[in-house]
């Protein structure tokens, strides 16, 4: 198997065809998933010994859904509603900065000629330039 094709297909006579033991697995990642798994439970239930970046990049897949290259292994219902959960418990666990979620404040005029969007300052350092250098690091957009 090429080191480049994704888990559940092999390359047979140069075409990608689905390994039907490897995509039962796969099948059963996305179902462990939604039923409340973590990506690493939801593997390992599925029989599959991946680190938790690839699992990541096993649910986000989009040749599951078929390519010209690879047929489908999971349909687009299932793939749309992973997503959906991805993005959910990203925004849930505060690993997403939704804009929607966390609109700036209204600044209103500023003394300033320019404004800005930036993170809450939640860490502080004793090194000023630290500190100086870790709230620059913050700042997102420039609004006008």
């Amino acid at each position: 198997m090429v080191a480049h094709t994704p888990y559940g297909y092999v390359i047979e006579d140069g075409k990608a065809v689905i390994d039907e033991v490897s995509a039962k697995q796969v099948r059963q990642l996305y179902e462990n998933y939604l039923s409340g798994d973590g990506l690493q439970n939801a593997a390992a239930k599925a029989g599959i010994n991946k680190f938790h970046s690839g699992i990541s990049r096993m649910l986000s897949n989009k040749k599951y859904l078929g390519t010209k290259y690879y047929p489908a292994i999971i349909n687009k219902n299932l793939f749309d509603t992973v997503q959906e959960e991805r993005h959910r418990r990203a925004v849930a666990l505060g690993r997403v900065h939704d804009e929607t979620l966390n609109e700036p404040p209204d600044l209103g005029v500023l003394p300033a000629p320019l404004k800005f969007w930036m993170r809450p300052l939640e860490v502080k350092f004793q090194d000023p330039y630290k500190q100086a250098e870790f709230a620059y690091s913050l700042i997102e957009r420039e609004m006008s």
